[in-house]
């Protein structure tokens, strides 16, 4: 996801309160099945048990429909080990653990040899490397026509008004969706199919269960304003979704390298 809070995970308070915002949550960023059902029905001519690597995975409810829906070995990869423990733990329940791994890396040096992937799949963490960048780097842990399924936020239409530039100042690069399909193809992919995420996307396994979180922190944290000012934060960007979500999304893009 893209996170747009005045971010500062060296101070040990602020990661406190992120990680008991986003802790437990469905999802780590805007997502649902219908839209990775629609995305998938883009890729052709997988094998029969392909190797998926899903990076960023957070809590991995798209990594356990990537296991159901592809009937391979999913690898879901993230930094933060609650999360790959939710993803465990969801995994065991569905049956689906000897299919599932959980590997705990970073995204910038995928633990992998090249060629090791039919399929990467990436929701909404592509940004924190720069998207251009990040597509270069996993290009060649594709095997040779392999395939990328990725979601990029994206100007919808032009003339955002300030609370929408505000809520995105920490991702400057942030294009419109022509532009960014030209990056995709510019770093070797070939372009099968593109959408924009529908709002319940965002709301579903996302917003809705944060703005229950934050209400109930908000009780928890209410003799504290540092903690506040933080949980404000998350209400900021809901909020600013709330009103303007016809300005930006997220653009779910399926390329195949070229």
């Amino acid at each position: 996801m893209k996170y747009n809070e005045a971010m500062n995970f060296d101070d040990p308070f602020f990661r406190k309160i992120f990680f008991e915002v986003h802790s437990g949550l469905p999802r780590e960023g805007p997502g649902d099945e219908p839209s990775l059902r629609r995305a998938l029905g883009l890729v052709s001519g997988l094998p029969p048990r392909p190797v998926v690597l899903d990076v960023g995975c957070g809590p991995g409810l798209q990594t356990l429909d990537l296991a159901r829906l592809t009937g391979g070995a999913v690898f879901g990869l993230d930094n933060h080990e609650p999360f790959l423990q939710d993803l465990r733990r969801r995994a065991e329940a569905a049956g689906l653990s000897r299919r599932v791994q959980a590997l705990k890396a970073d995204m910038n040096r995928l633990p992998f040899p090249p060629g090791s992937f039919d399929l990467i799949w990436s929701e909404g963490a592509a940004y924190s490397m720069g998207f251009a960048d990040a597509l270069r780097s996993w290009r060649e842990f594709l095997r040779r026509g392999g395939w990328l399924a990725v979601t990029e936020a994206v100007w919808l239409k032009p003339g955002a008004p300030e609370p929408v530039r505000r809520c995105w100042e920490e991702y400057p690069d942030l294009k419109d969706i022509p532009a960014v399909l030209d990056q995709v193809a510019a770093c070797g992919y070939d372009i099968a199919g593109h959408f924009t995420l529908p709002d319940e996307a965002w709301w579903t396994h996302y917003y809705r269960p944060m703005e229950k979180r934050l209400a109930a922190l908000r009780e928890k944290y209410a003799s504290d304003p540092t903690a506040l000012d933080l949980l404000a934060d998350h209400q900021r960007e809901i909020d600013v979704y709330r009103r303007y979500s016809e300005y930006y999304g997220y653009e779910f893009i399926v390329c195949r390298r070229r």
